[in-house]
């Protein structure tokens, strides 16, 4: 279980005050020292991370955090960190001194449950100090799971352990699949597999490989080629397959290669149903269109690769939108878990495919554009969009493509775009 991808493990984020016992609480959890415990104030610095398997979840990250009171200028900073965690938080654990819990835990634990993100209370140190009179009643009368621990003692790892398990969101245990619902029993998908320079060496890439396993899991038959053997494949096949998945940047040539009445789609375009929410995607890609020149557009992935020369966020997005806007725009790229606090200034966001980050956060960051009023899609939504071939690819996908048409009503009346391939 430790090599599950992190983008798949069930996130638990540990948070409280300084010296609450947050990382004596993790370290118990995972049984083994993960952080480093210190009686002095403000140990933990940066987000600390464990992978493991809770069992009857199966994997998950565990995650550390500074302290929500670090104080002076690098203290800020840490909380700063700290706050960003919440975007990918799956469940939160509040922890506080049993005869101490106050104002910053009551704010997080408000934070979380706006969100709508299961939060699980821990009143530590219950080998030293009892809560305050009704405290506990209290806190379990607005609903929130309510557990006394001790690290020293390993009092109530148990039932925090169940407390965990019962906060599972719904769903988790029986996650959507990413594309065998998409075919008939027995069904035959052909994936399309560019081999570039931006594959890794002796392997596939993430969501590659997940979709290869959902079709197994799903008794469905694979076929996996290259680009450039598609055409013969599908002539050998003896019998068009139900589905053709490709890397979205070779959509011009597999959607030449594959018949018509055959559905083709992409991995980036099931991740966006699978980790985000495609029919948000696949409104926000209608703001291309609207796009002038100079305005700014966000690109963001979730992982942090070295980046080559024919980069697919860096390189060939921004060319593909000058091509078809016919001028140019600024692009702004954040990788990682990075991501602009204020987002006033972009017109666009652009998100990678999320194979290497959960579901929560991709969720988190569509909020944040639409509170700010900023439309977002994703790589290959936006792909396709700007190679005439978004109503295509989405056809597998009946209720995005009911989207893209009211989108596409909506702005039927607007002043047509006059750039080059307008």
């Amino acid at each position: 279980m430790n090599s599950a991808p992190r983008g798949s493990r069930l996130h638990i984020a540990v948070f409280g005050r300084r010296n609450a016992g947050k990382s004596s609480l993790l370290n118990a959890l995972a049984g083994q020292q993960v952080s480093i415990v210190s009686p002095v104030a403000g140990t933990t610095t940066d987000p600390v991370e464990k992978a493991m398997e809770l069992l009857p979840i199966g994997p998950v990250l565990l995650i550390d955090t500074a302290g929500l009171d670090d104080v002076g200028e690098l203290g800020a900073l840490r909380v700063e960190k700290t706050l960003r965690i919440k975007d990918r938080t799956d469940i939160a654990v509040v922890v506080a001194p049993a005869d101490a819990w106050g104002e910053a835990e009551e704010a997080i634990t408000a934070d979380f449950q706006a969100a709508k993100v299961p939060v699980v209370a821990v009143l530590s140190q219950c080998d030293r100090v009892q809560p305050a009179a009704g405290m506990v009643e209290a806190l379990r009368a607005r609903k929130l799971p309510v557990v006394l621990t001790s690290a020293t003692t390993g009092a109530g790892l148990d039932l925090l352990r169940v407390a965990l398990v019962s906060s599972v969101p719904d769903g988790w245990l029986d996650p959507p699949a990413i594309v065998s619902d998409l075919l008939p029993p027995g069904g035959l998908c052909v994936l399309v597999v560019p081999i570039d320079k931006e594959a890794p060496k002796g392997r596939l890439i993430l969501p590659q490989v997940q979709t290869i396993r959902d079709l197994l899991d799903g008794d469905q038959t694979v076929v996996v080629v290259k680009e450039r053997e598609l055409a013969t494949t599908l002539k050998r096949l003896g019998r068009p397959p139900d589905l053709v998945v490709t890397d979205s940047q070779a959509f011009l040539k597999v959607c030449a290669d594959v018949p018509e009445g055959v559905p083709v789609t992409s991995f980036s375009i099931l991740f966006a149903r699978f980790k985000g929410d495609l029919d948000a995607f696949t409104a926000g890609a209608q703001a291309i269109d609207h796009l002038k020149p100079g305005d700014r557009v966000l690109i963001a992935e979730s992982c942090t690769h070295h980046p080559i020369g024919e980069d697919i966020g860096r390189v060939k997005i921004p060319r593909w939108l000058t091509q078809y806007l016919g001028f140019e725009v600024r692009i702004s790229t954040y990788s990682g878990h990075d991501f602009p606090p204020d987002l006033a200034d972009f017109r666009l966001a652009i998100h990678c495919g999320s194979c290497t980050t959960n579901r929560r956060e991709v969720l988190a960051r569509i909020l944040r554009c639409r509170a700010a009023g900023v439309p977002i899609t994703n790589y290959g939504v936006a792909i396709a969009k700007v190679q005439g071939l978004l109503e295509r690819v989405l056809r597998p996908f009946p209720g995005a493509l009911e989207t893209l048409r009211v989108a596409e009503r909506r702005t039927s009346n607007a002043e047509p775009r006059t750039g080059a391939m307008a």
